[in-house]
């Protein structure tokens, strides 16, 4: 099976051409700030981002025959992990969602090319699956249910890679769906996730809501400052938005969100930016830990993915937190565009199945509505 996988990015768009699940073509195409420019909202980018994928097919002599497109997911209404047909409700509400982010993009070039190929265009595990257990998404104030915005696709793949792993070198036949895991996505965004009998059953909004601050984002806030900010009348709403998700974390901080300038200020002697990251790393840990309860104390394994992970630093320090919890396990970066293509052939196989999105509303809690005197 012939797939091509698609993964829009704020600056850059992947791209890869997959026969089954071995990589053919793998292509960043990277977009400066002219570039993008002239568009005033990012889903004003699909004909340009489109473009540029066809070319870099042309360019590469892939020719334009596939089985399936598969692309990333956008920020759509809560739904259950898997795999998705992009469909007409799909396309209809990611022209409508509040948030934006070029990963909106992801089904729009998928369904715009596989209509033009007649074959079939899908997404999976999107950030906004949501899998919580009810007394998970209950907060101090029925006006605000906890909501998840998190890496879905690279921890899911990631617990399935360490389960593969486990058992090719133990001779064991552990499940994922029978495994208890804690996964920790450290990006420019962080999201740590528990992984309970097949779902991810707790995890943090790690766009704009809560968790350890991260290199762009702030994590929980104290909410009676963040109200007296709001209205201080000194920033404008989406000047804080900006500070809450963008130029947060370590940016406000620290002017830069790249780990390796700053381990290097470190060893330069600046105590401030040793201070600022590890409290990142504190923070990360004791979210980690505060995972715990989910399994009554009995973790399998943590497993620690993304960019950052590629850090001695923050690994070695990390783990000192951590490490009395469940072993320990790391796989630096990510291969999205993989897990887009192994979880396209698997719905073309039929080994996944295909689940329908649909337009119905969901309520993020079941908690009864609040009565406001």
């Amino acid at each position: 099976m012939k797939i091509l996988a698609i993964n829009p990015g704020s600056t850059s768009t992947k791209m890869a051409v997959f026969e089954d699940t071995t990589p053919v073509l793998n292509v960043t195409l990277r977009h400066s700030v002219e570039d993008l420019e002239p568009f005033p909202k990012v889903i004003d980018q699909f004909e340009f981002r489109k473009g540029l994928v066809l070319k870099a097919l042309a360019d590469n002599g892939i020719p334009f025959e596939f089985d399936a497109v598969v692309g990333r997911g956008g920020l759509l209404r809560p739904i259950p992990g898997g795999v998705y047909e992009v469909n007409d409700a799909m396309v209809a509400d990611i022209h409508k969602v509040p948030r934006s982010h070029a990963c909106n993009l992801g089904c729009l070039i998928a369904r715009e090319l596989a209509d033009e190929l007649h074959c079939k265009a899908y997404i999976a595990d999107p950030g906004v699956v949501d899998e919580l257990d009810e007394i998970a998404r209950v907060t101090g104030s029925p006006l605000m249910p906890r909501t998840t915005i998190w890496h879905a696709l690279n921890q899911r793949a990631i617990a399935r890679r360490f389960i593969k792993e486990h058992n090719a070198a133990t001779g064991e036949h552990m499940r994922y769906e029978d495994a208890n895991l804690i996964v920790c996505h450290l990006g420019g965004g962080i999201s740590i996730g528990a992984h309970k009998g097949g779902r991810v059953v707790d995890v943090n909004n790690a766009f704009d809501g809560e968790g350890p601050f991260s290199p762009e984002r702030a994590g929980t806030l104290p909410s009676g400052q963040l109200i007296d900010l709001c209205y201080s009348g000194r920033y404008s709403k989406d000047e804080l938005k900006k500070r809450i998700s963008g130029k947060a974390g370590l940016a406000a901080h620290l002017g830069t969100t790249h780990i390796p300038e700053i381990i290097e200020r470190i060893e330069r002697g600046d105590e401030y930016a040793r201070l600022v990251l590890d409290a990142m790393i504190y923070q990360i840990a004791k979210s980690i830990a505060a995972l715990g309860p989910v399994f009554c104390g009995k973790v399998d394994a943590i497993l620690i993915t993304g960019g950052i992970a590629y850090s001695d630093y923050v690994i070695s320090h990390l783990k000192e937190r951590i490490s009395y919890m469940a072993p320990v396990h790391v796989y630096p970066g990510e291969d999205e565009l993989q897990a887009l293509a192994a979880n396209a052939l698997g719905a073309l196989t039929g080994e996944l199945p295909m689940k329908t999105y649909t337009q119905k509303e969901t309520k993020p809690c079941s908690c009864p509505e609040p009565q406001l005197p």
